[in-house]
């Protein structure tokens, strides 16, 4: 069976976005975007967030038309490609292949597993919460940033929820990002 995989850039401190809800301080370099990219090219679906899949959808659908960064330009086409699935209970319509759910139902999320064609990327701090809390996240690849924000949205919005987690891997990049990559006891 396929995996659901929640990846998120924090902050050393935590922070998955500034204060002000800025990401300036995301290294993401051409190294770091090529192993995004080639993380998300494997997988079979995306399953975002309203507020995730609007940032994504407001940028990716045309981001390879300036074929000045060919990391960006791959990752758009990968985005385009894939089935995305976005929950929200407010939006009336998604573009981009993408279904509207309303609700986290776990045994349709279980039944996606059965027949994805790849693992699932998971995205959203508030929808990771409820996939959290539901016991439907088998991994969590965690990019931390070398910088400490003092404060911001934590990564984590899942309160009085505990999940037992077990360290799988680690990879350093020439940035100073590091993925600690996290399988959840479920």
């Amino acid at each position: 069976m396929r995996k659901v995989i929640w990846a998120m850039s924090v902050s050393l401190d935590g922070f998955m976005e500034g204060p002000d809800r800025e990401l300036d301080w995301h290294l993401v370099d051409d190294e770091l975007h090529r192993h995004f990219n080639e993380e998300t090219a494997a997988m079979g679906a995306f399953l975002d967030g309203r507020v995730t899949w609007q940032l994504m959808a407001a940028f990716w659908p045309t981001a390879d038309r300036d074929p000045s960064n060919e990391a960006e330009a791959e990752f758009a086409g990968i985005w385009r490609s894939k089935p995305k699935y976005v929950f929200s209970r407010t939006l009336k319509e998604a573009g981009w292949g993408t279904a509207i759910k309303r609700d986290v139902v776990p045994e349709e999320i279980r039944a996606l597993k059965e027949r994805a064609e790849g693992d699932l990327g998971l995205g959203g701090a508030e929808l990771a919460g409820s996939f959290l809390r539901l016991g439907l996240i088998d991994e969590i690849h965690t990019y931390v940033h070398p910088v400490v924000l003092g404060g911001g949205r934590a990564m984590f919005q899942a309160p009085g929820v505990r999940a037992d987690l077990r360290l799988a891997d680690t990879r350093t990049f020439g940035n100073g990002v590091v993925r600690l990559r996290h399988l959840v006891s479920n």
